[in-house]
């Protein structure tokens, strides 16, 4: 069989066609989408397909029907008519020192488009620009014009909550997307996309009938790749992958899906893939955590930091829609970027009381994700956790050998060095349990091993509980205590009852820490 080719850091449907690239057809939605209303916007994560999105609107819009021959929208689209097209891509705009450089960085990335559309002397703003092309492409035309934003709020990212920042980039930006409504009788079809919400009012303060789509059902594996395609457009990849790794393609299948699925978008959604780690994944023949090698995400962690996340309650968060899906700087809680961003996604969905459950989605973002927030949250270093240690621990805990894994753990902690910065907070937070119920809820994250914390019962809360397979661990953690209590606790508020009746062995560890070394004083096993 010929070897496939992969679009790995290729967004550009043209050239994907073109070249012969694995392509997951989602053109029946791209034909939908553009029958369904004028003005639309989209959230969705990074790397999650929204700039093929928009190269493939782009595409159908100039009418090249050769790219689409093959595809679903055929099925649909008869005229096949040519529009003029203003495609914009704001991802260079990131990081700008301040309004003025934000201003002219626009108009740099705009001035491709002036070579096809031109530009007045007096349109010395990006919004003017915008305007002038807007009606320089109708009257040439003769035709309506389709305006396709991609990456809306990249200049806005790092600078949420900055005072003095924020206000003068979203001017920039208000004045930017102005001509959108001002321009409507010019406008066949509006698409703006990115990773987060802002609030209509405060940067489309003029569009009034901007359709948000980010939740909607029809729309929700518009970018990604849903189980469907995954087993039936991708079956190839994944029986070479599993050659490679020498298992049964059923095996590999559960092994990715653990692995990269688990995305929701909407109260009724199929469970969605990342379609850049999988696509990388097939091309590198090797199962990683590729979101992640862009780097932490720091503006997600400043974040975090700033609203006091409780990280160790991501795993099972209750929430109304309003309370995630809200305008990203009216956030009173990071829960909105978590969401927007990728971190976390819906995972059920209770219609009468129209809530949410939302959770990190898979282990490749658990995994990139606590590495991120180890360092921030604990003052260790993630790599530390992750190279040598977590495998010795993950291997005791596998083989029920929790003598052996509590050996390693206290080994670790008595060893390690803390990350810069951090030594002069360790005196005050190594007395609380809470720093160690975050720091071993982390270690037991990095793993992928499902732990939780101050879990409720009838005789109060338990410190921390964490699910293997066959066993249930239940722990009490002291400081100012020991290990013996800790078990005496366990035993006399019956901790362990919940568990008993669920098929698994129930083991209770009673942990000791001291203050001073910062690592495990003493423990029993009972």
């Amino acid at each position: 069989m010929q070897e496939r080719r992969y679009p790995v850091g290729i967004q550009t449907f043209s050239e994907i066609r073109k070249g012969g690239y694995v392509y997951v057809d989602k053109t029946d939605l791209v034909w939908k989408l553009t029958h369904d209303a004028k003005y639309i916007f989209l959230s969705r994560p990074r790397r999650f397909g929204k700039s093929l999105l928009t190269t493939t609107l782009d595409s159908y819009f100039q009418g090249r029907k050769d790219l689409f021959e093959g595809l679903k929208i055929m099925a649909s689209e008869r005229e096949w008519e040519s529009y003029p097209v203003i495609h914009v891509d704001l991802s260079a705009a990131k990081n700008q020192p301040d309004s003025i450089e934000l201003q002219k960085t626009i108009l740099f990335i705009m001035k491709p488009l002036i070579e096809e559309f031109g530009k007045d002397d007096d349109e010395q703003t990006p919004g003017k620009l915008l305007s002038g092309m807007i009606r320089r492409a109708y009257e040439k035309s003769g035709k309506q014009v389709a305006v396709i934003i991609d990456e809306y709020d990249a200049p806005l990212l790092e600078v949420l909550h900055e005072e003095e920042r924020l206000p003068e980039f979203r001017r920039v930006m208000q004045e930017f997307y102005q001509p959108l409504k001002a321009s409507e009788a010019m406008i066949k079809f509006c698409f703006i996309t990115g990773i987060t919400k802002f609030s209509q009012l405060s940067i489309f303060s003029t569009i009034n009938n901007l359709t948000n789509i980010s939740m909607d059902s029809k729309y929700a594996a518009i970018c990604g790749i849903t189980e469907d395609e995954f087993a039936t457009d991708l079956a190839p990849d994944i029986a070479m992958l599993a050659e490679a790794y020498e298992c049964t393609p059923e095996e590999m299948h559960a092994k990715l899906k653990l692995q990269y699925d688990g995305y929701r978008f909407a109260d009724v959604s199929p469970e969605i893939y990342n379609p850049f780690s999988l696509l990388k994944c097939f091309s590198q023949k090797k199962i990683a955590n590729y979101w992640f090698e862009s780097g932490t995400p720091t503006f997600l962690i400043r974040q975090m930091q700033h609203f006091r996340t409780d990280i160790m309650g991501m795993d099972r968060i209750e929430a109304s829609a309003t309370s995630f899906d809200r305008p990203t700087e009216a956030m009173t809680t990071a829960l909105p970027l978590l969401y927007q961003s990728g971190y976390i996604t819906i995972k059920d969905y209770d219609r009468e009381t129209e809530s949410y459950i939302l959770s990190i989605p898979n282990k490749e973002v658990r995994v990139g994700l606590i590495d991120g927030l180890i360092p921030a949250y604990t003052g260790l270093d993630g790599s530390l956790v992750q190279d040598g240690f977590a495998l010795k621990f993950y291997r005791a805990l596998r083989k029920d050998d929790m003598t052996a894994a509590m050996d390693e753990m206290k080994v670790f902690l008595a060893s390690i060095p803390y990350v810069e910065g951090f030594k002069k907070k360790l005196a005050d937070v190594a007395a609380s349990e809470g720093f160690y119920e975050y720091t071993f809820w982390l270690i037991f994250n990095m793993m992928n091993v499902y732990a939780r914390t101050q879990v409720k019962c009838h005789g109060g809360r338990i410190d921390f509980v964490v699910l293997m397979p066959e066993t249930t661990y239940v722990f009490e953690l002291k400081v100012n205590g020991t290990a013996q209590e800790a078990i005496d606790q366990i035993n006399s508020k019956g901790y362990a009852l919940p568990y008993q009746t669920e098929g698994r062995r129930v083991v209770k560890i009673g942990v000791q820490f001291n203050r001073e070394t910062m690592t495990i004083e003493d423990y029993i096993i009972a």
